[in-house]
């Protein structure tokens, strides 16, 4: 079972985070407020696709594809 991303939400959905799989990039995004448990939501992508905004911790946060890729969601 493939486990999802934040990638893989549609503009709208919503999330809660369940870990981090990149170690290196674990850190960065901690920071950022990608925390475990914390709810997240595709607000909308760019026009080609990449990058997208989510809206984590009461602010709206730019994300690389690849960055989404590294956070799970339940």
């Amino acid at each position: 079972m493939k486990i999802k991303s934040v990638a893989d939400l549609n503009p709208g959905e919503s999330g809660i985070i369940s870990g981090l799989l990149d170690e290196a990039l674990s850190l960065k995004l901690l920071e950022m407020g990608c925390l475990p448990g914390q709810p997240i939501r595709l607000n909308f992508a760019a026009p080609l696709g990449d990058p997208i905004c989510v809206s984590v911790a009461g602010y709206d946060l730019s994300l690389r594809l690849d960055e989404a890729n590294t956070i799970s969601i339940q």
